[in-house]
């Protein structure tokens, strides 16, 4: 006997509109707790919801780019809810006719095409949140309730840790690629519920087997806790399994929701799984249904940027570059539309890709910002690349001259020449020193002539002397000739 986990994967994303999903208030994270409440989202008696026409465009979008069935028809559901951080007691929500379905998201995992479907992806409001770190007792912010989620629901057809990883990381850059959503995760903006369970065969018929019972694990709000919860939860499911391989099977036992214990790095048991019916749906009578017509959809669907799959396989051709930067410079639509500015600008791919993974990225992440929000536009950065690519300065001047752009507003060549960072390629300058070097280092030049084992060391020991005694300006291409053609006599 085998078995094979098949794991779906719930999404909660909070959109970044100006204001909440059915009211005025404003959407901002941060804020004193209940300072962002009106009698609509405090479920006052008597008050009624209004629709966010940009959440919901903002949801129409995802559908597209994740090759979804957009309804043209779709209306409200009030989904029962009995916590108290959402005071009306029910969930503004969508049942049975959800916006957007039946769409696929494909990934790459370990080089290989896999898709994943997508079942639904539909709109609610979020709920508030309870805060328990006050002295005996709970406080409730309601800051949070009724912010825009959009509920992104997937087909089981992930069969492993990494392509679970894979999918929830494609879901955040997608989400930031078409700007809908901040995804900051340490802000709650996206939030991952797996739903594991194992296909359990036997090797000689792997099309007969059954299901161990499925479980839900809620609430995770980081990669590191989704990754660690479904890894254990494979674990936990199949030695339940090999203990009791007659009785752990999905016919025999209900589904069940539990939760992630970081401190102790397991799952917890909560509560049997609701089913739809427990959650007592019903139309939502203060709410009109939403019909898009082509008109409408058709001026959302212009807003589609090119995707991040489409755009990763287009920088791999068009501009040769490897797998590795590739991935690293369309992680980001920002940094991949500076990039691109780049390279338009004049600069060469490849210089312009190693300078922005090695500088530009780095220094980014020290100022909390992107590339493009340094403040170096594309056209000096290209003029950056072109230096290097002339060798008139060489790559690690490059890079601190990048350092420099950041406090200078004139152009890199400038930067070069006032600080003296110009390479010397003028061979008559250079002889001389190359001449003194070899003159003063006599036992380096019998190695590097000998041809033996030490040659390559002494040579590359008289290249770092002829770079020392030029204050790090001589070409090192140039340089280098001038030692072999002086040592070896080659031309």
């Amino acid at each position: 006997m085998g078995y094979r986990p098949t794991i779906g994967l719930e999404i909660h994303v909070e959109l970044s509109t100006a204001s909440k999903m059915f009211c005025g208030c404003p959407n901002h994270f941060g804020d004193p707790p209940n300072s962002n409440v009106c009698p609509v989202c405090l479920g006052m008696p008597g008050v009624l919801p209004t629709m966010n026409r940009q959440a919901y465009e903002y949801a129409v979008l995802m559908g597209l780019a994740l090759n979804c069935r957009i309804a043209t028809f779709t209306k409200w559901d009030r989904k029962g809810y009995y916590y108290p951080d959402l005071p009306k007691n029910y969930q503004i929500s969508q049942y049975d006719l959800p916006l957007s379905s039946n769409g696929y998201i494909d990934l790459l995992v370990n080089g290989q095409t896999k898709r994943i479907g997508i079942t639904r992806a539909h709109l609610e409001e979020d709920a508030g949140k309870n805060v328990h770190d006050l002295p005996g007792c709970t406080g409730v912010d309601l800051n949070r309730a009724g912010v825009p989620l959009l509920e992104i629901v997937s087909e089981p057809d992930m069969n492993s840790v990494p392509e679970v990883m894979a999918y929830a990381r494609s879901m955040r850059q997608l989400v930031r690629y078409l700007n809908i959503s901040q995804a900051n995760m340490q802000q709650g903006h996206m939030r991952f519920e797996p739903n594991i369970s194992l296909w359990v065969f036997d090797d000689a018929e792997p099309d007969g087997g059954h299901y161990t019972p499925i479980v839900e694990v809620k609430n995770l709000n980081s990669f590191r806790s989704l990754e660690r919860t479904v890894a254990f939860e494979i674990d936990r499911q199949a030695g339940q399994w090999q203990a009791d391989p007659d009785g752990y099977r999905m016919d025999k036992m209900s589904k069940q929701n539990r939760g992630w214990d970081d401190v102790r790095e397991v799952t917890v048991y909560q509560r049997h799984k609701e089913e739809a019916d427990e959650y007592r749906y019903f139309p939502e009578p203060d709410l009109l249904p939403v019909e898009i017509d082509d008109a409408w959809l058709g001026r959302i669907k212009a807003q589609l940027p090119e995707l991040p799959i489409a755009r990763y396989a287009r920088f791999r051709k068009e501009f040769g570059l490897d797998e590795k930067l590739t991935t690293l410079l369309t992680s980001e639509r920002g940094t991949a539309d500076y990039f691109e500015a780049v390279v338009q600008a004049g600069a060469s791919p490849h210089r312009a890709a190693n300078l922005i993974q090695s500088q530009g990225l780095r220094l980014a992440n020290e100022r909390g910002t992107d590339v493009a929000g340094l403040g170096i536009s594309a056209e000096r950065l290209a003029g950056l690349c072109k230096l290097a690519d002339e060798d008139k300065v060489s790559a690690t001047t490059a890079a601190g001259i990048f350092q420099a752009m950041l406090e200078s507003d004139d152009p890199p060549e400038k930067i070069a020449q006032d600080r003296n960072l110009m390479q010397v390629s003028d061979t008559s300058a250079l002889e001389a020193i190359v001449a003194e070097v070899l003159s003063e280092n006599g036992k380096a030049v019998a190695d590097y002539k000998s041809g033996g084992k030490k040659a390559k060391k002494a040579r590359s020991f008289i290249l770092g002397q002829v770079m020392q005694r030029s204050k790090g300006q001589a070409n090192p291409k140039v340089a280098g000739e001038l030692i072999d053609r002086k040592v070896l006599g080659q031309t």
